[in-house]
């Protein structure tokens, strides 16, 4: 026959895991729940910067009417190192000549050709117009120039 404190210490430690069985299961679905929440949360924080991100790609309509057409040809020309350095290669020009031609010092074509600065964007149409020359009218602009 048992002892009484042998059955009352089972008794109790069957009740105890009972209730400790009792709080971890509801600590369990809350926790399932919250983790549910938070990948829901995190769908939803990945799906509006995907569309914050489009969005910013868009232009507004009413910004590109307010725009005027000397800005917006500007804003479209690109600036390459490499590039200026090979059309001036290709105009057989150097860089005090090419410079004159653009309305800009020699130093500053060799820093744009080393990549050290950058030209303006007030500059870039005039570096755009100097582009679709041949060497003939590049020798001439020069001549006429003085």
């Amino acid at each position: 026959m048992p002892n009484l404190g042998t059955v009352l210490k089972a008794e109790i430690s069957r009740l105890a895991r009972k209730e400790v069985r009792a709080e971890v299961e509801t600590l369990r679905k809350a926790s399932g729940t919250y983790r549910r929440e938070i990948a829901e949360l995190k769908r939803q924080v990945a799906q509006l910067e995907r569309s914050l991100r489009q969005a910013g790609k868009a232009r507004p309509a009413a910004a590109s009417v307010a725009a005027s057409k000397d800005e917006e040809s500007s804003s479209r020309l690109r600036f390459s190192a490499k590039g200026l350095q090979s059309l001036r290669t290709k105009l057989g020009l150097s860089a005090a000549d090419f410079g004159r031609l653009t309305g800009v010092s020699g130093q500053s074509i060799y820093h744009w050709e080393q990549g050290k600065s950058l030209p303006r964007k007030s500059q870039l149409p005039k570096l755009a117009s100097v582009r679709g020359l041949g060497k003939k009218e590049a020798r001439a602009r020069l001549d006429s120039m003085g």
